[in-house]
């Protein structure tokens, strides 16, 4: 059951709130039959140099990492590019698919101080935010563009805890990232883990203190 002691929930953005994979389509129309293809390897590089730059010293904001990402698979696969492809999917991954249970249950947590933690730059997330009115909800929009430092680094925890002014027993971090969850649970938040795609644990010895298959199930759980 969900500790009564929990006074803010933190939430993750992308795949926790929006679905990542949504750029899927984008992709396809622009290069058909490649559309799951580059949705996969561009998360996977985009991930991959934010993990980069945060351990070699070198931020740069997320917006900038999710391009030269996009760049890179697309070199990857051989397939042609060029500033105009580059606008259009950028674009697209300012307006993915919200999930669509997220809404009815940020309604029904409106007796806890919501926020959310992201590793979106400003001129990523808040486009995204605001343009499902979702940004109405939280107290709270944080960008670790604020400290320059992608999570799960311990100091982009602390500033959230910094914004809230709580203890961290009293935070509840939510990702669908299994990365994202063993780094708030370093640095000692509680954690839920929307598991959405079923998978195993992070071999990270950082287990998160709540599994659920979605944000519905967290309802259940009050």
């Amino acid at each position: 059951m969900m500790t009564s002691s929990v006074k803010a929930m933190v939430f993750d953005v992308y795949g926790t709130l929006f679905d990542v994979h949504s750029i899927q389509s984008a992709c396809e129309k622009v290069y058909p039959e490649k559309g799951l293809e580059i949705s996969r390897e561009w998360r996977l590089k985009q991930l991959e140099y934010s993990f980069l730059r945060q351990i070699m010293g070198c931020y740069q904001p997320f917006s900038a990492v999710t391009r030269d990402a996009l760049r890179y698979v697309l070199k990857e696969l051989q397939l042609e590019g060029g500033r105009e492809v580059e606008e259009e999917l950028m674009n697209a991954y300012r307006s993915l698919h919200l999930y669509p249970e997220v809404k009815e249950v940020l309604k029904e947590l409106s007796d806890k101080k919501l926020a959310v933690c992201s590793n979106g730059s400003r001129d990523m997330l808040l486009p995204l935010m605001q343009t499902c009115g979702l940004d109405s909800f939280f107290t709270h929009i944080v960008s670790v563009e604020d400290v320059e430092q992608f999570k799960p680094s311990p100091g982009t925890y602390a500033f959230m805890q910094e914004k809230l002014g709580l203890k961290k027993e009293e935070i509840l971090f939510l990702s669908s990232n299994g990365w994202d969850i063993a780094g708030a649970k370093s640095y000692g938040f509680l954690t839920a883990w929307i598991n959405r795609g079923n998978l195993p644990p992070e071999e990270l010895q950082l287990a998160a203190d709540f599994i659920y298959r979605d944000l519905r199930s967290l309802l259940d759980q009050q």
